[in-house]
């Protein structure tokens, strides 16, 4: 195994991981927003572009979630 397949294997494994996490703590939002990002890289770096955007529009999605889940409650101005 060379250095991409181990750093792709880190990545999509704790993105599954902080996946199945996500309903402990929006901090395991957070944490999965950044394992997408990973493996958005590493898609790119493969070279297998449509993984590494849809990955990297994972991270958006993801991103938004954590946002909404509460992490800014009381700070944020009623609308």
């Amino acid at each position: 195994m060379d250095r991409l397949t181990i750093f792709g294997l880190f990545a999509v494994t704790a993105m599954v991981t902080l996946y199945a996490l996500e309903n402990r703590s929006h901090w395991f939002i957070l944490a999965f927003a950044g394992s997408c990002v990973l493996a958005s890289i590493y898609g790119f770096l493969q070279g297998a572009w449509p993984f590494g955007l849809v990955e990297a529009v994972w991270c958006i999605v993801a991103l938004r979630r954590w946002w909404l889940s509460g992490q800014g409650k009381g700070s944020r101005p009623a609308v």
